[in-house]
């Protein structure tokens, strides 16, 4: 009889073996529907055929194709299949977007302020996409590095407890020792630090800079206290390190949660704007104007 421990590792061998198939599979897909696309669309240019147009409809429909998965996002109670299986449809369909926005441009900038708005807000939705897909799958793993995980919305209330935390050991400093070595240090450097989230760029890029220098700044202040202050001042970098695991914990979180609030806006107004370039093209093409 296999132990829990084998079974855990067939199970898990068995999870990664499906994820892997079906990355290949939808990979090997995605570059085929491409190259039947630039062939396709190849054919009908030599035939004399509006091919602008034909990867225009292309690229519409892969766009409307994308925006649904949000739809199927909110309506979880109907038997539309797995949510992970249209998470990966719409990774891939929205490469295969960029092989008809390459298409249907010809690799070259748009022309009018209708078509170059148009783009960039195509380039905008991808660009937003493709962070969030990173983002998506690196930073819930960073997360577990740095601090204690915790509910983003009780950030603020732990942010609050450690400023008050500092101020106490602050107030003890001027009390205790009769000195205000780090309470003047404290109102220099660390009064700001402790107000609010900072260093937001640097721990979205993983830097430890800030927190390092502040560290160092506070480390020097050690040859001018006195025993008792040295212990106020060891409470304080504990402080310091736990409120930037916090800052990191929100930086990424915040990040996670609200690169959507970007991708969605740019994705409807891309919808948009694509139906009033439609109208027009062929109001032109037709004649009507």
């Amino acid at each position: 009889m296999k132990s829990s421990t084998a079974v855990a590792t067939h199970v898990a061998e068995n999870t990664i073996g499906f994820f892997a198939r079906r990355r290949l599979r939808m990979a090997t897909v995605t570059v085929l529907s491409a190259l039947a696309l630039c062939w396709w669309l190849r054919a009908r240019h030599f035939a004399l055929r509006p091919d602008v147009v034909d990867s225009g409809v292309v690229l519409a429909v892969l766009v409307l194709l994308l925006a649904a998965y949000n739809l199927r996002k909110k309506l979880t109670f109907l038997p539309l299949g797995r949510s992970s299986t249209w998470l990966q449809a719409h990774i891939y369909m929205a490469l295969l977007s960029v092989v008809a926005f390459a298409a249907h441009t010809h690799g070259r900038l748009p022309r009018g302020p209708i078509e170059i708005f148009l783009a960039c807000l195509y380039l905008g939705v991808a660009g937003s996409g493709i962070v969030g897909l990173v983002i998506t799958r690196v930073f819930p793993a960073c997360l577990s590095t740095r601090g204690e995980e915790v509910i983003f919305e009780r950030i603020p209330q732990f942010r609050r407890k450690l400023r008050m935390l500092a101020e106490i050991a602050v107030l003890r400093s001027v009390t205790e020792a009769d000195k205000t070595t780090l309470s003047d240090f404290y109102t220099r450097r660390l009064s700001r630090f402790f107000s609010g989230p900072r260093n937001f760029w640097l721990h979205l890029f993983q830097s430890q800079r800030a927190r390092r220098r502040l560290l160092a700044e506070l480390a020097d202040l050690d040859r001018y206290l006195n025993a008792a202050e040295g212990q106020i001042a060891a409470e304080l970098r504990d402080l310091v390190e736990t409120k930037d695991d916090l800052d990191y914990q929100y930086a990424l979180q915040a990040t996670l949660k609200g690169w959507l609030f970007v991708h969605l806006p740019l994705t409807y107004g891309l919808l948009l704007v694509a139906a009033v370039h439609v109208v027009l093209v062929h109001a032109f093409r037709g004649g009507a104007l």
